[in-house]
């Protein structure tokens, strides 16, 4: 899965967590793993832009989904049939606008960006919040992603720390392999 990560915004973005978690939610939503996406972190000012042109509604927001044309939005959908590989579109984030967000949820903005990826990632998949029934499906499946990658990060980390001390242990014992 190609994933692409541009920010543009001046504040500092761990990148490849942004990627991580969107490939963890493609993933996990059986997006075929030749498919790309491209992920854009923008100003205020761009965010404004790209709001009031494509949405109608003005000033900024935190998160901006543009899925390709020229898959139907019911393809997109897990339960769809395959279509195969695919652009499956850009995901804009504004983490400017996301402070704000992230203060009221009372986390941090990282994590903040975090869901705003997941969040972009199941609207190019073709999930909305329209309705409330919509809204149920989306945020419960958004929350589940999010948490499930996180434990899996937590298991990871956990998983070095072992490897890290197992090493030291058999290290200064002289039994480490060379």
């Amino acid at each position: 899965m190609s994933i692409e990560v541009c920010n543009e915004s001046g504040v500092p973005v761990d990148e490849s967590l942004l990627a991580s978690v969107a490939r963890f939610a493609l993933d996990a939503m059986r997006v075929n793993p030749a498919a790309e996406l491209s992920i854009l972190v923008v100003t205020e000012e761009v965010m404004s832009e790209l709001h009031e042109r494509w949405m109608d509604e003005p000033g900024p927001t935190d998160v901006l989904s543009f899925p390709m044309d020229e898959l139907a939005e019911e393809s997109r959908r897990p339960d769809a049939p395959d279509t195969g590989p695919a652009l499956l579109g850009d995901i804009v984030l504004c983490p400017d606008f996301a402070k704000a967000q992230a203060r009221k949820a009372g986390h941090a903005l990282a994590d903040e960006l975090h869901l705003l990826t997941v969040h972009g990632v199941l609207h190019l998949l073709g999930y909305d919040h329209a309705e409330p029934e919509q809204e149920r499906e989306m945020f419960g499946l958004q929350g589940k992603l999010l948490a499930d990658w996180q434990a899996a990060r937590q298991q990871a980390a956990a998983q070095a720390a072992r490897r890290r001390s197992d090493s030291a242990v058999l290290g200064a014992a002289g039994l480490e392999d060379g």
